[in-house]
């Protein structure tokens, strides 16, 4: 397998998007209360991130069967490297005080497309 910065190049070269994102898989580590308590200051926490545009998308995973949660989530970061993500996921009050671990991975985006559907007058938006 090439290195990553030359496949990045290689992908760039062949026409593809190459946007380079960073996804952590955030697990818990204490108890479901423990998580509890601390959403509130990791959503503040996540809706600094968006508003800084470094939040690309956050949301809880289920299990395996699609029917339960629990406590998985994922966290698309925009950053500038790997260690600028790092520092983002290790500021996230969640991780910070260790009620969840994470594990942290760059992904290059090539290919894929989603639709946003504004409705002016009805204001609504639709997302897929």
């Amino acid at each position: 397998m090439p290195a990553w910065n030359d496949y990045k190049r290689e992908a760039r070269e062949r026409g593809a998007l190459a946007l380079e994102l960073y996804v952590a898989r955030s697990v818990p580590a204490k108890p479901p209360e423990k998580l509890r308590e601390m959403l509130p200051s990791h959503l503040a926490y996540q809706a600094e991130l968006e508003a800084a545009g470094k939040l690309a998308f956050a949301g809880p995973v289920s299990d395996e069967s699609g029917e339960e949660l629990h406590g998985e989530g994922m966290i698309i970061y925009r950053a500038e490297s790997l260690e600028a993500a790092r520092a983002l996921a290790e500021a996230d009050p969640m991780h910070s005080n260790g009620t969840r671990r994470y594990e942290l991975r760059r992904w290059l985006i090539n290919e894929g497309s989603f639709t946003l559907n504004v409705g002016l007058s009805g204001k609504s938006v639709s997302f897929r």
